[in-house]
């Protein structure tokens, strides 16, 4: 569960000001009394809480999406060292590239993740993610996506010396296509569909493979039951031979006052292959501003 009240944001931000402005030795008062930790951590909470209720948002909800014609996109690349005490290094980028024209709407984003800790790597991930759409008419649209994970440790025995290298997943990658369907488009209810097919591709540590035909389907509701207060209600369905994977994500979000927003959400995950099969999550994020 994650809260945030901006009141206490603000307040730590006044306190902090006044102590840069007032103590004899401002730089090192900052990073001894932990006021700039502190003030970090609450960026982490607000960016959290950003995301949870962005989650809510689809910019297809009600048609194509009006996207700046041609190429277009963001990146961002960030480094830490430390050394001494303990020596670290984390590298982290992103790159989000867009290219529209039309009725179609190309999209292609990565992320990587490298982490090192006392010379032993610890995290070397990298997340591939197309998506294009082309949309036939007001309710009918084709897509096509594709996603490829790869964990560059997969490889590595674990620190513990027990070979589960069997067990890691060094690359995950799906690619398919299919129809998508607007079942309802108003503007206080839409709901669309679509289904594919497309072929999935598992390796493990050790190298071995298997590659089979996946199936997939989702589903993308929304409701608004007045102006304060919409629902949403997200389905993806992934079935192939080894097992069947769903995710549902539930959300509930109101809108209280002009400073006062709330969203609580469910998310369910299920995966056939696991020896507990389903996982649930309930969420709860609250912005208040002034």
């Amino acid at each position: 569960m994650t809260v945030k009240l901006r009141t206490f944001g603000a307040g730590v931000l006044a306190i902090a000001v006044a102590q840069v402005a007032f103590a004899p030795s401002a730089i090192a008062q900052v990073a001894i009394t932990g006021v700039e930790a502190l003030d970090d951590r609450i960026d982490d909470i607000d960016d959290d809480v950003r995301d949870d209720m962005e989650r809510a948002e689809d910019a297809a909800r009600f048609g194509n999406p009006e996207f700046r014609p041609g190429l277009s996109g963001s990146a961002s690349l960030g480094y830490a060292g430390n050394t001494g005490n303990n020596e670290s290094q984390d590298l982290v980028g992103g790159v989000r590239l867009r290219y529209a024209q039309g009725q179609f709407v190309q999209t292609l984003g990565a992320a990587l993740e490298f982490s090192e800790d006392n010379n032993v790597s610890t995290t070397e991930d990298v997340f591939v993610v197309y998506d294009a759409n082309y949309y036939l008419s007001d309710r009918f649209y084709a897509f096509a996506l594709g996603r490829l994970a790869t964990d560059g440790l997969a490889t590595e025995i674990s620190a513990d010396g027990v070979d589960r290298r069997d067990e890691n997943t060094r690359r995950d990658g799906f690619i398919g296509f299919g129809p998508g369907y607007r079942v309802v488009n108003t503007p206080d209810m839409t709901w669309r569909v679509q289904a594919g097919i497309g072929v999935s591709y598992l390796e493990d540590g050790l190298g071995n493979s298997e590659t089979e035909t996946g199936y997939l389907a989702a589903s993308r509701f929304f409701y608004r039951i007045n102006d304060n207060f919409f629902v949403t209600n997200d389905t993806d369905v992934l079935k192939s031979d080894s097992a069947l994977r769903a995710n549902n994500d539930l959300g509930l979000n109101v809108k209280m006052t002009e400073a006062f927003s709330t969203r609580v959400s469910y998310l369910t995950e299920y995966d056939e292959s696991r020896a507990i099969r389903t996982d649930n999550k309930l969420g709860v994020s609250l912005v208040f501003g002034f």
